[in-house]
């Protein structure tokens, strides 16, 4: 577990550090912002399948001695993962990026942090159950492709508080704190996997599907709400091949 703990808490502080230029930057577009969460949203989407479904297949196929049943398995995982986050965000009083715009409202500092925060608890159960495999490589992996990933969520966190009025420093204050329950989930997920190693496939699906709900539900949405859909679009291409790089060298 400590070695799950401190890779999730450092992936967690990754968000915090990719939040650093707004101490440097006088203003960020909107445009820009748009196209680092579409990069973001291409990374998730490229680590959501080399790092936990394919993983998840190759686990499931060993283990039930079938390709089809195997992978029968982690398609119910995934979809009791998007399905888990969906019950969350329905049960959890908030909204959405766009309900703030359409209702007229404020969006304050809730809003923000619980939409940045409810995606990365998957992430830290995600490395949580990567370390429980046999080897710890899927940990490690998931670590530097989170830790990557949550760089330019961290600066869109920040810009959108500094587009409120927020002070800079608290801004980046708040950065670093959505990233700091990365740790929990990968506490929930090396415990989980450790009392019954069936359930690493399991586990490595759920992660998956919550993190793909993430995307589509509330990543994309917010990228294309502005009219940037291009700019958004061609981040999540060039965040999604990069991981495809990524996962080649270190695979």
């Amino acid at each position: 577990m400590p070695d799950a703990v401190v890779a999730s808490l450092i992936a967690g502080i990754a968000t915090g550090v990719g939040a650093l230029p707004v101490l440097l930057v006088p203003r960020i577009s909107e445009r820009l912002q748009d196209t680092l969460l579409g990069f973001s949203a291409g990374i998730m989407l490229a680590a959501s399948f080399f790092s936990l479904i394919l993983p998840a297949l190759a686990e499931a196929e060993a283990l039930y001695g079938g390709s089809l049943i195997g992978a029968s398995a982690v398609v119910a995982a995934i979809l009791l993962g998007a399905g888990s986050l969906w019950l969350f965000e329905y049960v959890t009083p908030h909204l959405h990026f766009t309900d703030a715009s359409d209702r007229k409202v404020p969006v304050t500092l809730p809003l923000i942090a619980i939409a940045i925060t409810l995606h990365n608890i998957p992430e830290g159960l995600a490395v949580g159950v990567g370390y429980s495999a046999q080897d710890g490589s899927v940990g490690s992996q998931l670590a530097i492709a989170i830790g990557i990933q949550n760089m330019p969520e961290g600066l869109a966190v920040a810009v959108s508080l500094i587009a409120l009025g927020w002070q800079r420093s608290a801004a980046l204050l708040v950065a670093f704190g959505t990233g700091l329950v990365e740790p929990l989930g990968a506490m929930v997920g090396v415990v989980a996997v450790g009392l019954a190693e069936t359930l690493l496939p399991w586990g490595l699906g759920f992660a998956g599907g919550a993190m793909i709900f993430v995307i589509s539900h509330e990543i994309i949405p917010e990228t294309h709400r502005k009219g940037h859909e291009n700019s958004a679009t061609s981040g999540l291409l060039a965040g999604l091949g990069g991981m495809v790089l990524i996962s080649a060298a270190l695979g």
